[in-house]
C-alpha cells in the first residue's frame, strides 16, 4: 500500500510516537560510517547524493544517512520502475543500511523525503558481465525455491477468496461483501513486497484515496471498501470496479513466478512488510473504513516471518545472536496479536485504545530493528 498519510490530527499523533520509535530502531541499524565499499546515499528535503555512480555487481550495501527535517524512504528501481528493494520510515538525522544483491544493469537510486511521490532520482550503474557474480550458499538457493512456491500459493489461495468478495459486491449484498473483504485480502498482504515489486499492479489494487497520482482513477479493494463500510451501498461503478480487481488479480497472480526473488529480496521484503504494519496498520490508515487492519497486520507479520524462517538456517550460522533475538521477537508480537483475537479474527481496529496502539507499536519496532540485519546476515559467510 503506497499512499500518502492522513492528515487527520489522531493519525499525525499516533505517526509522530511512530516516527519517533522508527527513528530510533534506524539509529541502530548501521554503525552510521557505512564501511569501505558501501555506496553512501545522503538524503535530504532537496536532494540525493551519492558517494559513488558506479559500482561492480553483486551484493552491494547502501549506507543511507537522512540530513532532512521530514522522514524519507529510499528506493533502489531497475528498467520500468520495477522496486529492487527499498527501505522507508528513515527518520530525520538518522542512518541505516540495506543490503542488496544486484545484477549487472543500470537503475535508479530515489530518496522521498516526506515519503511521497516519485523522489529525487539518481542514475548508477552496477558493472560487470552478466548477471551479479554471486557465491550463494546451496541452502540459500532452497530457501529462494521455496519462498517461490509459497508466494505463488498466496496469489493462487487469493483468486477464489477474491472472487468471492467480487460476487458479493456484485449481487449487491453489503454484508456478505464485508464478511468476504478482509480474508480475500491476506495472501496478498503476506507477499506485498512482491506483487509492489513489478510497479504497476499495487496502484491498481491496493491504493488509498490520499495516493493516487493526477488523473489516476481509484480502483481496488480500498475503493470499494469505501463504499462498502462508509456510503454503505454498492453502485453500478462498483459492481464494474470488482471485475476489474479481479482481473488485476489475475494478472498478479500470472506474473508472480516471474518476480525477482534472491535472498536479500526475501529478507528486505520481511523489513518491508513491518514497514507496511508500522506506516498502515497500526496508524490505522490502511482500513480507515472498515477498521480491519489487524488482519492485516497479522498476515503481514506471518509473510515477514515465513521469508526469516526460510533464511533461518543460513543467518543462524552466521549470525546466532541476530536469530535468537529475532525468534524471541517473532513469539513477543504473536503473543501481542493474539490479546486482539475475536472469533475466527480480530477486534475492530476503533475500538483498539491509544495506549494499546502504543503498544502494538513497540512491539513491531522491536522486531523490525533486527528484522532490518537480516539481509547482511545472509551474504555474510563465517
Amino acid at each position: 500500500m503506497r499512499a500518502l498519510r492522513s492528515s487527520t490530527v489522531a493519525a499525525i499523533a499516533v505517526a509522530a510516537t511512530l516516527t519517533a520509535v522508527a527513528g530510533c530502531a534506524e539509529k541502530n541499524d548501521s554503525k552510521g560510517g557505512g564501511g569501505k565499499g558501501a555506496v553512501e546515499v545522503t538524503a535530504s528535503d532537496t536532494a540525493c547524493e551519492l558517494s559513488k555512480k558506479e559500482f561492480p555487481a553483486g551484493h552491494v550495501r547502501f549506507a543511507v544517512k537522512n540530513k532532512g527535517s521530514k522522514v524519507t524512504e529510499v528506493y533502489i528501481y531497475a528498467a520500468g520502475d520495477r522496486i529492487v528493494t527499498e527501505r522507508e520510515n528513515i527518520g530525520p538525522g538518522t542512518s541505516t543500511e540495506i543490503t542488496a544483491e544486484i545484477k549487472a544493469g543500470s537503475y535508479e537510486v530515489a530518496c522521498k523525503p516526506g515519503m511521497k511521490g516519485d523522489g529525487i532520482r539518481q542514475k548508477v550503474t552496477a558493472t560487470g558481465k552478466g548477471g551479479a557474480a554471486v557465491k550463494r550458499d546451496p541452502k540459500l538457493d532452497a530457501a529462494v525455491a521455496a519462498y517461490r512456491k509459497y508466494v505463488q500459493e498466496q496469489a493462487d489461495e487469493t483468486l477464489p477468496l477474491a472472487q468471492k468478495f467480487a460476487d458479493a459486491v456484485k449481487d449487491g449484498d453489503v454484508d456478505a461483501a464485508k464478511k468476504a473483504y478482509a480474508v480475500s485480502r491476506i495472501g496478498w498482504e503476506r507477499t506485498e513486497p512482491v506483487a509492489e515489486s513489478f510497479g504497476d499492479i499495487d496502484p491498481k489494487v491496493d491504493i488509498r484515496e490520499d495516493g493516487l497520482k493526477k488523473g489516476q482513477k481509484w480502483t481496488g479493494w480500498h475503493k470499494l471498501e469505501k463504499s462498502l463500510w462508509e456510503t454503505k451501498k454498492i453502485s453500478g461503478d462498483d459492481e464494474k470496479l470488482a471485475d476489474k480487481l479481479i482481473e488485476d488479480l489475475k494478472d498478479w497472480k500470472k506474473r508472480v513466478g516471474t518476480a525477482e526473488i534472491n535472498p536479500t529480496t526475501m529478507a528486505n521484503g520481511a523489513k518491508e512488510l513491518l514497514d507496511e504494519v508500522y506506516t498502515g496498520k497500526v496508524t490505522g490508515e490502511e482500513e480507515r473504513y472498515s477498521h480491519t487492519d489487524l488482519v492485516d497486520f497479522k498476515a503481514n507479520v506471518e509473510g515477514a516471518q515465513k521469508a526469516y524462517e526460510l533464511l533461518k538456517p543460513v543467518a543462524k550460522k552466521n549470525d546466532p545472536a541476530l536469530v535468537k533475538e529475532l525468534d524471541r521477537q517473532f513469539t513477543a508480537i504473536g503473543e501481542l496479536l493474539d490479546e486482539y483475537r475475536e472469533g475466527d479474527g480480530f477486534v475492530s481496529y476503533d475500538t483498539v485504545s491509544k495506549a494499546d496502539q502504543k503498544k502494538l507499536s513497540d512491539g513491531v519496532s522491536a522486531l523490525a530493528e533486527p528484522i532490518s540485519k537480516l539481509a547482511a546476515a545472509v551474504v555474510t559467510a563465517k
